[in-house]
């Protein structure tokens, strides 16, 4: 893949047209590709399981440890993307998920063995954070903070485009066509295809050295990653709404696939587009978020259109399929609308090194902690609750959760104004001469900072 990133090249125009740092962009293809990949089996390996006759409490048990070790490794992405630099975080990452996904394929669901199952997808879960958020990292060292918003913003929707968007999409097709567990195989093949993607065309300087001091010792530089979350509790304040954030989501992928098909009255196949569609819709959502929290502000567009968007939407995708069953249209609606509202917390990733503009890798260890909790928080509330209050008290507790989200967010703010907004508006919305007219000093403020970049 050759090197593009020649100033005045139509390619560069085309990125900074749509606020993507052109030095980057082979990783958000890599990263696309190897989210679809890691998607793929995510709307299907619980139905898949308890078809082959687990129970749904082992089920949910296989999914809480996968969760745990994406936890420790989101974590670890930041910390060690500050030691060795993200490019080698990320080939560590593409290693670990390739060699336990085999193993798990083989040994694991091909003998339904629990204890191997346990096993080999436990340690799997160590591999797409580090590739994923050693990326984030990247972006976060490489792109200027007026810049920031909307170039996590394309991170996310990369990330979420292909989990589980396009990846429960290529599983409704392939299961039919080629079996499910081929199907399995195709996702492997997919992320390491993504995976070879994003580590051949990422060559940008940042991503290929230490992020920490020259000199500083790797204990020191690990113990900032651990020690922000007290020197900057506004940082640690945000990982805990990222957990909240997409907790329902990954609770919902247990349970739901089985609400869905046997209370709702959907087959696999429907099940897999709806979800789809949901993600489709969160995929919009990441990037509209992001335009509008530079005018709104990052702290309002999460705390009203995240926080109490979730609170509401929540509930409803849960209820009004039950209340019209059979009903694809409708569902496919509050489907799409719970995923625009998670969409709205994406503003995070660029409020949260904001907070700690002197060691950003920490910050995103935070928060990257906090994705990877949620992983495993939702799976362990749906354990907690199912059995005492049923399926509505996961509803209910999940919704708890996204209004407590919603007073956590009162505690924050922007830690400085947003420099961007008219124009990215303008870049998205082609309307130069409005822009123009209503705030001439900032769009000249913008244009001579991008020269200077």
């Amino acid at each position: 893949m050759s090197d593009q990133s020649t100033p005045q090249s139509p390619f560069v125009r085309l990125c900074d047209r749509f606020g993507i740092p052109p030095a980057l962009f082979w990783g958000f293809v890599g990263l696309l590709i190897f989210m679809i990949g890691d998607g793929v089996e995510l709307g299907y390996l619980s139905p898949y399981l308890s078809s082959r006759g687990m129970d749904e409490s082992r089920i949910a048990t296989v999914f809480t440890l996968y969760g745990v070790t994406v936890g420790i490794s989101s974590w670890l992405a930041g910390a060690l993307s500050n030691l060795w630099g993200p490019k080698r975080v990320m080939l560590l990452g593409l290693i670990i998920w390739s060699l336990f996904e085999a193993l798990f394929l083989i040994y694991g669901l091909k003998t339904l063995s629990y204890s191997m199952i346990l096993l080999t997808y436990g340690l799997r879960g160590f591999g797409y954070p580090l590739f994923a958020y050693g990326f984030l990292v990247w972006i976060a060292a490489a792109t200027p903070s007026r810049k920031m918003g909307l170039a996590v913003g394309w991170f996310w929707v990369a990330y979420a485009a292909g989990l589980p968007t396009l990846g429960s999409l290529v599983a409704s097709f392939a299961i039919p066509l080629i079996g499910a567990l081929n199907t399995f195989w195709l996702s492997f093949a997919l992320v390491v295809l993504g995976g070879i993607v994003g580590l051949v065309g990422l060559r940008e300087a940042h991503g290929m050295r230490r992020l920490a001091p020259e000199g500083e010792r790797p204990l020191v530089s690990m113990a900032k990653n651990v020690t922000i979350m007290w020197h900057r509790p506004k940082v640690t304040l945000a990982g805990v709404v990222r957990i909240i954030n997409t907790s329902s989501m990954f609770g919902f992928l247990v349970v739901l696939p089985g609400f869905f098909m046997h209370t709702v009255g959907f087959t696999l196949e429907q099940w897999l587009r709806l979800l789809t569609i949901v993600f489709v819709f969160n995929i919009i959502g990441n990037i509209t978020s992001s335009v509008v929290s530079t005018r709104l502000g990052y702290r309002n567009t999460i705390l009203w259109l995240g926080a109490i968007g979730s609170t509401v939407s929540t509930p409803l995708f849960f209820f009004m399929p039950q209340m019209f069953p059979h009903n694809f249209l409708l569902a496919s609606l509050f489907g799409a609308f719970y995923g625009l509202t998670l969409a709205c917390f994406v503003p995070l990733s660029a409020l949260a090194p904001a907070l700690a503009p002197q060691n950003k890798a920490a910050a995103l260890s935070v928060l990257s902690l906090g994705a990877g909790a949620s992983t495993w928080v939702g799976p362990a509330v749906v354990a907690i609750f199912s059995e005492r209050f049923g399926l509505a008290g996961v509803v209910w507790a999940f919704t708890g959760l996204y209004a407590l989200s919603a007073v956590l967010m009162l505690f924050l703010k922007d830690p400085e104004p947003v420099h961007e907004p008219l124009y990215l508006w303008q870049r998205l919305t082609k309307t130069q001469r409005r822009v123009k007219v209503r705030a001439p000093r900032l769009d000249t403020r913008w244009a001579h900072a991008a020269r200077n970049d």
